[in-house]
């Protein structure tokens, strides 16, 4: 599997935040209104803002809009992507050390 090193690198600054990884962790549990979010973290709505972006631009959370409020659940494509990616690295690895 290729994939390009600017979309590589945006997946995989989605996890490389502390705040980022216990937001994640949050939306493991299923669906998450920015407000819980909120409650939950010890940050400000610019800086959630902030975090969901990068992690909606990563494809790893997928946002819907209800009302004036933000919903972030995980997407499971975009998980699957940055899992085949890593084990892509892997295989490679793997393809040379049996040559």
């Amino acid at each position: 599997m290729e994939l390009d090193a600017k979309k590589t690198a945006v997946i995989f600054k989605a996890f490389c935040d502390e705040n980022r990884i216990k937001i994640l962790q949050l939306l493991r549990g299923g669906e998450q209104c920015a407000c819980m979010l909120l409650q939950e973290m010890n940050i400000t709505q610019p800086t959630l803002s902030h975090h969901m972006k990068i992690l909606c631009d990563s494809g790893i959370v997928k946002c819907r809009k209800e009302g004036k409020w933000m919903h972030y659940s995980l997407s499971e494509a975009g998980i699957e992507c940055a899992q085949k990616y890593l084990a892509s690295l892997k295989n490679s690895r793997e393809d040379n050390y049996n040559e």
